[in-house]
């Protein structure tokens, strides 16, 4: 049970980072277009970069090291993770009489789905742990999970501000995204062996959600209130992409 509550203690440390990025909107009050829009595009940028440094590089590999068909294994849970995210959006429509999911809507469900196998795969670092062996690296993937989930915190509260909810009310929404997180990590590690050879496919199904998002949502979003300055949302995405990679190098 030791390996049990360090996983719950690390991935209690990545929700709290998450909830310091979703606090960057304190510094927001009624931002320009020409501000908005970067800022949309950043969202896009950071969910399309951890889409694949932080799901579908890792789903490859370890369905590789699994002796999986990587290929076949990301690309279908790839494929299943953006289908998922078009059901839900029709079965809500159906249910609310034509009203699907709006736009924060499906970004709140795709960086959830996000993060779920995030603190599944610290959970079975910690659940495989033999005495003090591996300790760091387990300890180092949280790190690296965590700051991550700084900007991401940053990319689910910004674009609800900029919907016109609260300074409050975003920043809840947007650390709840994390708060999967501490369930998923004890999960993992209780379940360390168990759940190990469905990761590939658990990781390439968030990641096929958060594009789907990115593409289908936050990328129009942002290209709005950018008469002459076409490049404005440009930048934002480079933007987000590159901090995202700069993050997954340095703590990878």
């Amino acid at each position: 049970m030791q390996n049990v509550l360090l996983a719950t203690l690390a991935t209690v440390g990545t929700w709290l980072l998450t909830a310091l990025g979703a606090a960057t909107v304190a510094f927001f009050k009624n931002p320009a277009p020409r501000v908005l829009s970067p800022i949309l595009g950043f969202s896009a940028g950071v969910m399309i970069a951890a889409s694949f440094w932080s799901l579908l590089e890792p789903a490859a590999a370890s369905a590789e090291l699994l002796g999986m068909p990587a290929y076949a294994v990301t690309v279908a849970g790839f494929i299943c993770g953006a289908g998922f995210m078009w059901v839900s959006d029709k079965g809500i429509a159906r249910l609310t009489g034509g009203r699907g999911l709006d736009r924060m809507g499906m970004l709140m469900l795709s960086v959830t789905l996000h993060n779920i196998p995030e603190g599944l795969a610290i959970g079975v670092a910690f659940g495989q742990l033999c005495g003090s062996d591996g300790l760091g690296g387990a300890f180092g993937l949280a790190l690296g999970i965590g700051l991550q989930n700084f900007p991401e915190g940053a990319a689910v509260s910004l674009p609800l501000r900029k919907d016109g909810r609260s300074r409050l009310k975003s920043f809840m929404l947007g650390q709840a995204s994390g708060a999967v997180e501490p369930i998923a990590g004890a999960l993992g590690a209780l379940l360390a062996m168990n759940i190990e050879r469905t990761m590939p496919f658990v990781l390439s199904f968030a990641a096929g959600a958060m594009i789907l998002v990115s593409v289908h949502e936050l990328i129009p979003s942002c290209r709005e209130g950018c008469e002459g300055r076409p490049y404005l949302a440009s930048a934002g995405v480079i933007g987000g992409f590159a901090v995202m990679t700069l993050l997954d190098i340095m703590l990878g």
